[in-house]
């Protein structure tokens, strides 16, 4: 089975082509984006004046930090109820995003802070627009939000078929001007999401051809953008692997290969993608016996072996070290073996596989 009931414009004009479909979703947008981002890029402003020509109204919230926090939703809720808001409209990377699609289901159900993750709560949910200024979560096509809970120091999502977005709108320029850092650490977390489309016990050959077209482009592609970050066809191409991405995961889920990395990014700060390719090489040594034949599928479409990905891996991250103490293992193995995403492993993982995979993945070089 395939589903996705998300219109997507793709393009140097998906915001224009998709002017037709936007004033159906309501009469005033509630316009959810971090502090800056999204106006550095062009996104905000040619997304605001396309609503003034269209005649709609919209307001701005722009508190959304990097990895959204609960509070973020419940302050966005009451922005959206105090203006009169009827649809949402996130722009920039996938906080943003998580964040619109959160504080949609928050107004819609009237959900205080403690009932965000309570999907038995969700009945109902405002309109989305996700407009993606990075590649690399694909959340423009996905029903999942992944947000931060301070009060209890852990980073975890909730999926709802609710908040795929109406219209997701990819316009490849909106990414030219990431930084450095962000562009390796999105494109390694759309690699994780094609790679976990075959991992996954809920694996849909459908997205096959999509996995290995995203997988070959992000190798080819995510080198030069790093040198060359002007490079308007490579972006163009890595975002639409983030997309890939995207629907690939709103198929499969996601894995241990993400649950391993959310306790780093909530307890120790290291970035999201960043999180996924310092365990990257391991996950799959631990997957490939499962998963042998499409990867070997994979990597036969991409003329290339697993030693040669595992080279291509190496060469482009940083050494990340993270010493983590026995306590801190601990802690962290009991966050990932609570989290939704090990019921997608194509085997059961024990937590004395995770601990040793903490302690290999984070005590050597990679």
């Amino acid at each position: 089975m395939f589903y996705l009931p998300t219109r997507i414009f793709f393009g140097a004009d998906a915001l224009e082509q998709s002017r037709d479909h936007i004033q159906p979703l309501g009469r005033k947008a509630l316009i959810v984006t971090g502090k800056a981002g999204a106006k550095q890029c062009g996104a905000l402003d040619e997304t605001c004046a396309l609503l003034d020509d269209l005649g709609s109204k919209w307001s701005h919230f722009d508190e959304i930090t990097e990895n959204p926090v609960l509070e973020q939703v419940i302050s966005g809720k009451k922005r959206f109820l105090q203006e009169d808001c009827d649809f949402l409209i996130g722009i920039g990377g996938g906080s943003p995003i998580d964040a619109a699609k959160a504080i949609s289901l928050a107004a819609a159900n009237d959900l205080g802070i403690d009932d965000v993750y309570d999907v038995s709560r969700f009945k109902k949910a405002y309109p989305i627009i996700a407009i993606p200024t990075t590649s690399g979560t694909g959340t423009e096509t996905t029903q999942y939000s992944v947000l931060t809970d301070n009060a209890k120091q852990k980073k975890a999502g909730f999926g709802s078929e609710l908040v795929f977005p109406s219209l997701a709108i990819c316009v490849p320029r909106y990414t030219l001007s990431l930084p450095q850092n962000v562009t390796l650490n999105t494109g390694i977390d759309a690699l994780s999401h094609l790679l976990e489309g075959i991992y996954s016990v809920k694996r849909n050959p459908l997205l096959y051809p999509l996995i290995q077209s995203g997988v070959k482009s992000i190798i080819l592609n995510l080198p030069i953008a790093l040198n060359e970050p002007g490079n308007l066809k490579v972006r163009e191409e890595l975002m639409r692997a983030s997309l890939y991405g995207g629907m690939t995961i709103a198929h499969a889920g996601t894995t241990l290969q993400h649950s391993i990395g959310y306790p780093l990014t909530s307890l120790f700060g290291v970035p999201h993608g960043l999180a996924n390719g310092i365990v990257m090489k391991d996950m799959m040594e631990l997957y490939f016996p499962a998963v042998e034949t499409e990867l070997n599928a994979m990597f036969a479409h991409l003329g290339m072996s697993k030693a040669d990905f595992f080279a291509w891996l190496e060469k482009l991250l940083p050494d990340t070290y993270i010493p983590l103490t026995e306590e801190e293992i601990e802690c962290c193995t009991t966050e990932v073996m609570a989290s939704r995403n090990m019921a997608s492993n194509p085997f059961v993982v024990d937590a004395d596989q995770v601990k040793t995979l903490y302690r290999k993945t984070l005590r050597e070089t990679l």
